[in-house]
């Protein structure tokens, strides 16, 4: 499933166009359902729009009924990063990849994903205030509670979009209001100065495996939109270039987080190592990463030692056969 009704649109089909190409044509059939806000439809070969039934998930296509076995989803943002689609395919007990619908909800959530992780006590978490659209907030009060420079972003999105990084107070409100232009939360960080890791990590036959840890370095003030998909703007090392004792450090953390917060198929794990100490800072936590053909995520996995075929049908088989959906 590939789409979804946020501005990481397009990034979602490069996406999937990355999964269905490595995936192993002689063990599965593979149909691309594109889901917009007008409809959900399977284009065939042809160039036809085949829509789906909704009422049981499902295709006629040349007079045939498909039926399908697993989903994977690789829709970034809403419905299929946030737990909606999720909880549409538990109704129909359909298998998919992803975590579930209210782990994809709480960590879709930055805010309230942040709360739960700081409970934890597993890394460390950067100082935040959140704020909700028509509820009154004042400056100075942010202020009081986080100092310059600071984060502010939209609580729910995705790919940086709508996030400014605010080095003085008369940039904070225009930053408010550009967040607020992509979700009704906005959430605003402390910024922390030090190295951003991120590490991928899965689960196959009940068992955590980390992929090569990766190090953005961005030519802009830091990893947004731009950084992220425009060719030059970053540099991403992948193996990152840290030593064995950090290196062990993220991935025990990562794969820390990932039990506890319960997660399902491959996720990707954000963290700052403050300059100062060397302590990690979680950002935050993709359960849907990109995975366009040179995202991090496919970086790790080649860099690992495997192709991406072997990984996805690993992903797959792993769902199929372990997946309990609800009755």
């Amino acid at each position: 499933m590939a789409g979804g009704y946020s501005g990481e649109y397009v990034i979602s089909i490069q996406t999937a166009e990355t999964i269905a190409k490595n995936l192993d044509a002689e063990l599965y059939n593979v149909y691309k359902i594109i889901v917009t806000r007008e409809g959900w439809w399977y284009e065939s070969e042809k160039g036809e729009k085949v829509s789906v039934d909704k009422n049981d998930f499902t295709l006629t296509v040349n007079g045939k009924k498909v039926v399908f076995d697993v989903v994977f989803i690789a829709i970034h943002g809403t419905p299929g990063e946030d737990g909606r689609i999720q909880g549409y395919l538990d109704m129909l007990q359909i298998p998919y990849t992803s975590c579930n619908a209210i782990v994809s909800a709480l960590t879709f959530n930055k805010s309230y994903c942040n709360r739960v992780v700081k409970d934890l006590n597993i890394v460390g978490i950067a100082n935040s205030v959140r704020l909700i659209k028509n509820e009154n907030y004042s400056v100075g009060n942010i202020l009081e509670q986080l100092r310059l420079p600071m984060f502010v972003k939209p609580n729910e999105s995705g790919s940086s979009l709508g996030v400014s990084k605010v080095k003085s107070v008369e940039e904070l409100l225009p930053a408010i209001e550009k967040a607020f232009g992509e979700d009704n939360e906005v959430l605003i960080e402390e910024f922390i100065e030090g190295r951003e890791l991120t590490i991928g990590v899965y689960k196959i036959n009940g068992q955590l495996y980390s992929l090569p840890a990766t190090e953005i370095l961005s030519k802009n003030e830091f990893f947004d939109y731009e950084a992220k998909y425009t060719p030059g703007v970053t540099k991403e090392v992948t193996p990152a270039e840290i030593d064995e004792k950090t290196r062990q450090q993220l991935e025990s953390k990562a794969e820390s987080l990932y039990r506890h917060l319960n997660c399902r198929g491959v996720v990707r794990m954000d963290f700052i190592m403050e300059k100062k100490t060397n302590k990690l800072f979680f950002l935050e936590v993709n359960t849907m990463p990109g995975q366009s053909e040179n995202s991090i995520v496919p970086q790790q996995v080649r860099a690992s030692g495997k192709t991406l075929k072997d990984f996805y049908g690993a992903i797959i088989e792993d769902c199929l056969q372990n997946n309990v959906v609800p009755a």
